[in-house]
């Protein structure tokens, strides 16, 4: 049975293909300002899951049930989480039927499988040790994992935005005419946008209140892509303010044409609203973890190698 289930090279590559594949893929192939429609991302898990239990089946072609049952419960199990990460924690923009799109997937499966089985009859089944390449396979993994994961949160978060801020109620540098001040319409929080190109780690302070200093809080992961043709922004920070009134904003950054203007905080549906401001490093961890995954898979069988042809010349 343990044949029929997807190692870590399977799983990260289930994961890539239904993560960040649809939302890397739609930013390359669309306008900027276009948001991502959830029905793009679905069609990705629900495509890739007959490959899945195809790849599965084949590995067992001496056991039918297990071939065609493992493999097909697997890959829907896996499409269902896939969808529940679009459902839940990046909810792009639109409607999906989701009973539909998990059951259609789960169909193909079921053919998918079927396909599998019938191919892995005809193909030679032989251990083969594992090669040094899995090293190679499992570091590239970890540095695209990594890369992919921040990337997906931050597209994720752009087209999860409910409206396209910001409302400016000032800011700071060429672009901006209200000479490093803005007027705050109530107390709370506020986001520091980034105008254009303006790096995306400004060390941002609101003075006000009586030479009060407040210090902006970065966000870890800056969604961008928000405003119009005019000009396009990044959330990058924000601060909050205990009342009403005019407040001062000075950022210093690298680069003296750098522009910034406070507007409302965006509102982004899903748990990548929370996961933007998480630390960096460990979303980086995360995308890392099937990588790591492949190199700790790679040691184990390589250690287990060894103890294998010991074991079949004693008995031989």
């Amino acid at each position: 049975m343990s044949a029929t289930l997807p190692g870590p090279g399977v799983l990260t590559a289930w994961l890539a293909a239904t993560v960040p594949a649809p939302l890397v893929f739609f930013e390359w192939t669309h306008r900027w300002e276009e948001d991502q429609p959830v029905w793009t991302a679905l069609w990705w898990p629900v495509l890739a899951s007959p490959v899945l239990a195809a790849v599965l089946a084949a590995r067992q072609p001496r056991r039918p049930g297990v071939a065609l049952g493992v493999s097909t419960l697997v890959a829907t199990v896996l499409l269902a989480l896939s969808l529940a990460f679009f459902r839940w924690v990046v909810p792009l923009t639109g409607e999906a039927r989701w009973g539909r799109a998990l059951l259609g997937g789960a169909a193909l499966a079921v053919a998918g499988a079927l396909t599998g089985y019938a191919a892995g009859g005809r193909l030679p089944h032989r251990a083969r040790p594992a090669s040094r390449r899995g090293y190679l396979i499992g570091g590239l993994a970890v540095v695209f994992g990594a890369l992919l994961a921040q990337s997906a949160v931050g597209l994720g978060a752009e087209d999860s935005t409910i409206g396209q801020p910001p409302h400016e109620y000032g800011g700071v540098g060429p672009y901006s005419t209200s000479a490093g001040r803005f007027t705050a319409p109530a107390a709370g929080a506020y986001a520091i946008f980034a105008v254009g190109f303006s790096p995306a780690d400004p060390d941002c302070r609101v003075t006000g209140g009586g030479a009060e200093v407040r210090t902006a809080e970065p966000v870890s992961v800056p969604p961008g892509d928000y405003g119009s043709d005019a000009a396009t922004y990044s959330w990058v920070a924000t601060v909050r303010v205990p009342m009403p009134g005019t407040w001062t904003l000075d950022c210093r950054t690298t680069d003296p044409e750098a522009s910034y203007v406070v507007g409302d905080v965006p509102e982004i549906r899903g748990a990548v609203g929370e996961v933007i401001h998480w630390p960096v490093g460990v979303i980086w961890l995360l995308g890392a973890v099937p990588g790591l995954l492949i190199v700790a898979d790679t040691a184990r069988r390589r250690r287990a190698g060894p103890m294998v042809a010991v074991s079949g010349r004693m008995a031989a």
